[in-house]
């Protein structure tokens, strides 16, 4: 029974957190304040997550992770289905895009990757790692690089404040997955 009860506090935190930064800029939405919104004990936040940043990596972990899962689990490695695993991971990013509470975990997504906050993620599609062996062609470092960059720019493009209610226009969501099509499959270069 306090398993559940933790589980529920630990959700609660969560959607307070989500809810507070609807409203308030990230810096300004303390501890104390997803606390009281939660109807938690004050060290609740630091109890569950261990601070504010793992707070915030737990939400977009569990907000953001069950959209690519299905998708990327079924993902094979290889040049040639680059491009399905591009639009596998593009196409979740433009529908979060055209609604304020996506557009919320986009941005935050781009805070702390972007921003390289040391947020220690859990889940296997947000750990690097999990992507090299997606493209088998190229050695591990190599492929590691590339993906970061393709992941930069996509991030970096929809956790932009240009992104409106519809998402991001169709041309500019071509010329981008059209860019990381190329930038992943394009001949090897020196590890």
């Amino acid at each position: 029974m306090v398993e559940k009860a933790s589980a529920g506090t630990r959700e609660r935190l969560l959607a307070a957190a989500e809810q507070l930064l609807l409203t308030e800029p990230y810096d300004e939405v303390s501890v104390r304040a997803v606390c009281a919104a939660a109807g938690a004990n004050p060290a609740a936040v630091h109890y569950h997550f261990g601070s504010k940043e793992a707070l915030v990596g737990a939400l977009l972990e569990a907000r953001l992770g069950p959209l690519w899962a299905e998708g990327l689990a079924q993902a094979t490695g290889g040049r040639d289905s680059a491009p399905a695993v591009v639009d596998t991971i593009l196409a979740p990013f433009q529908k979060l895009a055209a609604d304020p509470l996506g557009r919320l975990h986009l941005r935050l997504l781009a805070r702390f990757v972007l921003g390289r906050h040391l947020t220690s993620w859990q889940g296997p599609w947000f750990r690097m790692d999990s992507w090299t062996g997606l493209l088998p062609e190229l050695p591990a470092n190599v492929a590691r690089r590339r993906w970061m960059l393709a992941f930069d720019l996509i991030i970096m493009r929809f956790g932009s404040p240009e992104i409106d209610d519809h998402g991001m226009p169709e041309p500019a969501y071509a010329a981008l997955r059209n860019f990381v099509v190329a930038g992943l499959t394009a001949p090897g270069e020196q590890s």
